[in-house]
């Protein structure tokens, strides 16, 4: 799907058009690829810039071309999975030309939303170095967002299995860790790309540009603190709940031991009276049964005693 968009006053007014101008936004979500052959057509940018981001497996990174530059930064998203939210990242390539900027993705993503919705001030597209800056910032603005969620999420399901140990609550603390490692490998890498940034040409020509770029590097490394944090206290959680199952289900197999040992005793009792030989005790009396009953239930107390003394009962 292709949108162009385009700033048509210095109050930021944005509107919808249909062909592609100069200072204009070309956002294309999850593109063929006639799609693709098109706009290499019409802006002069190559195949690879344009299909660099609908590989999920690309790394955030800087590239130069025929004075086209292009930025692959890893986003964010959610998506909803066995009724709760997921959270991973995926590619997203901005690609800085002589005339126009083009925006490459997947999947229709929040960050890109939010400039067609003009929740973002400021926002002009034909003010191109700056228009890259902002959607960086927005990027990482969103990552804090999802990280604050993920925490939350986590108190919740702690919350959960302080009152009852299910595998349901666990593997979604596993999706959460999984999450929180997705998010602190694809920030680091975006750290990388910020990083080299600073000493592109075309940022260094205005004061103000440098300030965003900055404040968006300030942002990710804030994002990187609280993405180990969030790991780590969550591991320490999973590796917390994990001790504890362990542990009842230790003092579980430790009372069944006990109550295996209590059981064999009348077993014992009975079986040595049922043997089919001569002098068993009480064999002629009449309370035999209930005498052979009363050494078992001696026995078997006296068994419970010494276990509940050694702790094992």
């Amino acid at each position: 799907m292709i949108s162009i968009y385009k700033t048509l006053d210095e109050i930021g007014t944005l509107q919808s058009i249909d062909s592609i101008e100069p200072g204009c936004w070309i956002n294309i979500v999850a593109p063929s690829d006639e799609d693709i052959l098109l706009i290499s057509k019409k802006t002069g940018v190559s195949l690879e810039f344009l299909r660099s981001a609908l590989d999920e497996e690309e790394t955030s990174r800087i590239d130069m071309e025929d004075n086209n530059l292009l930025v692959i930064v890893d986003i964010p998203f959610t998506e909803m999975e066995d009724n709760s939210l997921t959270y991973d990242s995926y590619p997203l390539a901005i690609i800085h030309t002589e005339s126009n900027i083009i925006t490459v993705c997947l999947k229709n993503s929040k960050i890109l939303t939010d400039f067609i919705d003009r929740k973002v001030k400021s926002f002009f597209t034909f003010k191109r170095s700056r228009f890259i800056l902002q959607i960086l910032y927005r990027i990482a603005s969103y990552y804090l967002l999802y990280l604050r969620q993920i925490d939350k999420k986590s108190a919740m399901i702690e919350q959960k299995l302080h009152k009852s140990m299910k595998n349901k609550e666990l593997i979604r603390l596993l999706s959460l860790e999984k999450s929180l490692v997705y998010f602190s490998t694809s920030l680091k890498a975006n750290e990388i790309t910020l990083e080299k940034m600073l000493k592109l040409e075309i940022l260094q020509k205005y004061p103000e540009d440098q300030d965003i770029l900055e404040d968006v590097i300030i942002e990710n490394k804030q994002a990187i603190e609280m993405a180990n944090i969030y790991g780590n206290v969550l591991s320490g959680t999973m590796d917390f709940f994990a001790s504890i199952i362990s542990n009842n289900l230790n003092i579980v197999m430790k009372w069944l031991a006990s109550v295996t040992i209590v059981m064999s005793i009348p077993n014992i009792v009975f079986g040595s009276f049922g043997m089919n030989v001569q002098g068993i005790p009480f064999a002629t009396h009449y309370l035999g049964f209930w005498n052979a009953c009363g050494v078992a239930g001696v026995l078997s107390l006296i068994a419970i005693i010494i276990l509940r003394k050694k702790g094992l009962f």
